[in-house]
């Protein structure tokens, strides 16, 4: 029985050191580069859920604010602002007066689901109180008027609400009401803000 001898320099080579080496820097730069992607991907899905809530919560108020009748002083004449706080205004209007609020916060449970809206004012006597409505994921509704400010737990995301009310803007004979939306407290990433428009008669 004959035994075939391959020439010694033919014969089957391992890999060389630096050959593994070469793969293991070529592996990692693409492992690197995979758990930035990763990383950046899931901050854009929070970025849009947020931007979501946001959408829902200016068209929720802007919904809110078209139910009223045109003589109600909140929609009646020009008032609010979309960068600061605006409340308390004493506003008359077909000899009506009334104290209106332009912003409110909504506070939204990332735990157990429920939503709860929180609006500032002050009531005849001139304290201010905080109406608090929470809708539970059951389906129960529940209105709090207090004095002390609501807590805010750390699982909860709070979004402020103001608005702003033009009378004869853009044309004259209607109201353009415009909501801003911005998170107040946000789990990390970049700030969100988001504006909605509408214009009733």
């Amino acid at each position: 029985m004959e035994t075939s001898k391959l020439p010694s320099n033919k014969r089957p080579r391992g890999f060389t050191l630096m050959e593994t080496m070469i793969a293991i820097v070529i592996l990692s730069v693409g492992m690197l580069s995979l758990a930035a992607l990763m990383s950046k991907m899931t901050g854009s899905t929070e970025q849009s859920r947020y931007m979501s809530m946001a959408a829902l919560l200016a068209s929720e108020k802007l919904e809110d604010l078209n139910r009223l009748p045109n003589i109600d002083p909140e929609v009646a004449v020009s008032g609010g602002s979309l960068t600061t706080d605006v409340g308390n205004q004493s506003v008359t209007f077909n000899g009506s007066t009334e104290l209106v609020d332009y912003y409110d916060s909504v506070m939204i449970s990332s735990g157990n689901g429920s939503i709860s809206e929180t609006m500032v004012g002050k009531d005849a006597s001139g304290t201010v109180t905080y109406s608090t409505i929470t809708h539970s994921p059951d389906g129960t509704v529940n209105p709090v008027i207090s004095t002390t400010a609501p807590v805010i737990a750390p699982d909860l995301l709070q979004f402020r609400r103001r608005w702003a009310v033009e009378k004869d803007a853009p044309v004259t004979g209607v109201r353009r009401i415009t909501v801003g939306v911005t998170l107040t407290s946000p789990a990390g990433g970049p700030p969100v803000n988001f504006q909605m428009s509408m214009v009733r008669p």
